[in-house]
């Protein structure tokens, strides 16, 4: 099992879906998992500690497992069938520990309630983690550096757009 923590939520710019993106803990893997929009809110809300004026479902499940004596030990990403995660709520009720079957986006919001770790199993790591590029990595760095020269080149394709736009036209224009 390897330890992630959420690095991130994304918005889809093409769609209403939503990705969590996890993060290795021991490394610079990325796991990212296309989740829906309410299942996004659930895991920001309780991220940003927003709050709300009745229990969401998350918190309620919460509440579920303290009342019946349960502890929710860990949370494990621990399958990818046909572009599909699953999940596993590890719970701990008097010393004996029940696996509860999940979605990954129900189990991380769940986790994040309880401060609960997350994990990822290997096989799914190795089949569906990402590492940034070293290029990709080493360019953001470079141009985050204070007093970093801007390469021109670069920005070719915006100066060559920019000779097109006739701006004699906008200033004849009464709107």
């Amino acid at each position: 099992m390897i330890e992630v923590i959420i690095d991130s939520i994304r918005v889809s710019l093409m769609s209403q879906h939503r990705v969590v993106v996890l993060k290795d803990v021991n490394s610079e893997r990325f796991l990212p998992i296309w989740i829906g929009p309410c299942e996004a809110e659930a895991i920001t809300v309780k991220l940003q500690e927003m709050p709300t004026p009745r229990p969401l479902t998350h918190d309620l499940l919460k509440s579920v497992i303290r009342e019946l004596g349960g502890r929710v030990v860990h949370i494990l990403i621990s399958d990818l069938r046909q572009d599909v995660y699953y999940a596993r709520i590890v719970v701990d009720v008097a010393g004996e520990q029940i696996e509860i079957d999940s979605r990954p986006s129900d189990a991380i919001a769940l986790a994040v309630r309880v401060s609960a770790p997350i994990f990822v199993s290997e096989t799914v790591m190795d089949r569906a983690a990402t590492e940034p590029d070293e290029d990709v990595e080493q360019e953001a760095a470079s141009a985050a550096a204070p007093g970093s020269e801007v390469d021109e080149t670069k920005l070719s394709a915006f100066a060559d757009f920019l000779d097109t736009l006739d701006f004699d036209d906008l200033e004849d224009s009464d709107d």
